[in-house]
């Protein structure tokens, strides 16, 4: 069965397209409306601030009852102390009764923008120390999450004796990596070196529970997510147990290209940023309802089990409706 879920645009708080209130009522709404497995929300400190992400899920986790509680992607894992992320995240899981879905990433390199720089800068981390301090909190969290008296001695953290309380309802509790290191997620349009997606990829069959991508076609996620379950089946492990994702945005209008001028007047505030065209068609389904059926199915098809929705809209209870009557009733 096809599966969504709703990305909550936290960050739209700050930038004015949505208030906490609505924030909450689009989170109900989606659980009742039996269509939404998750309600997701990102995650940022200075480079793009918003709502902190583990704040809001533990508010969500008092209004709604069944839908999973998920961060994508967490980023700023790699600047979080992984104790302290462990106990935060052990709590929330208890809070929601073992609905909590982590999803870890890399965050933004320097080059991204100065303030991206300020953070790292700011929380005391090196922009070339981010894949290491993901890897090895990826390792802490799973000992934290399930070991009484854990120990833990690498690069950037070392521990004896810690025992993390409350244990998460979750056992075990699922840790996915988002990760995109092709194409447009690379300087807007060109590809990363291939031993960069080399890495990527493999980080993610080695160390995941699931995969999170974004911003490529049907077909690209076909092609890697083939090369995550081979390497998976190399690393030793069982390919049938990680699970798969889309972290996507979705504009549904009369015609294409008013949604997309909108969706790239929201996307631009959002991320502060001026993205291309081509950068926000592989970010966005986009257009009349039936069009946006199509694409989604398309998406399915090639294997994708989970796709999370953002409306990349200034009317964000709006186009949830248009979505919940005009689109996803052909998903039932």
């Amino acid at each position: 069965m096809p599966s969504f879920g709703l990305t909550l645009a936290n960050r739209g708080v700050i930038i004015g397209a949505v208030t906490v209130p609505e924030l909450f009522d689009m989170a109900k709404r989606g659980e009742d409306s039996g269509t939404f497995d998750a309600v997701w929300v990102g995650d940022s400190l200075l480079a793009k601030p918003r709502l902190e992400s583990i704040a809001l899920l533990s508010a969500l986790a008092a209004i709604t009852k069944k839908v999973k509680l998920a961060v994508g992607c967490m980023a700023t894992f790699p600047q979080r102390h992984p104790a302290l992320l462990a106990q935060q995240w052990a709590s929330l899981d208890v809070i929601s009764a073992g609905r909590s879905w982590l999803a870890v990433c890399l965050g933004g390199p320097n080059e991204q923008s100065p303030a991206q720089a300020l953070e790292h800068k700011v929380m005391g981390i090196k922009d070339t120390e981010r894949v290491a301090r993901l890897e090895e909190g990826v390792m802490i969290l799973r000992k934290l999450f399930h070991e009484e008296k854990a120990s833990h001695k690498g690069r950037f953290y070392e521990f004896e004796g810690v025992t993390i309380q409350p244990r998460p309802v979750q056992n075990p509790l699922p840790i996915w990596i988002a990760s995109n290191p092709t194409g447009l997620t690379w300087k807007d349009g060109a590809s990363a070196p291939s031993a960069a997606v080399e890495r990527g990829l493999r980080r993610v069959a080695k160390f995941a529970d699931g995969w999170m991508t974004n911003k490529v076609s049907p077909d690209e996620f076909k092609a890697q997510w083939a090369r995550i379950l081979a390497m998976a089946k190399e690393e030793g492990r069982d390919p049938s147990k990680i699970g798969s994702s889309l972290y996507h945005n979705i504009n549904i209008k009369a015609d294409r290209k008013t949604a997309l001028d909108e969706s790239k007047a929201f996307l631009d505030k959002y991320y502060t940023s001026n993205f291309s065209m081509k950068f926000v068609e592989g970010f966005t389904t986009a257009g009349t309802p039936q069009q946006c059926v199509e694409e989604l199915k398309a998406y399915f098809a090639a294997g994708i089990e989970h796709i999370t929705l953002r409306m990349t809209s200034w009317d964000q209870m709006g186009q949830l409706e248009r979505f919940l009557k005009e689109v996803a009733p052909a998903f039932n």
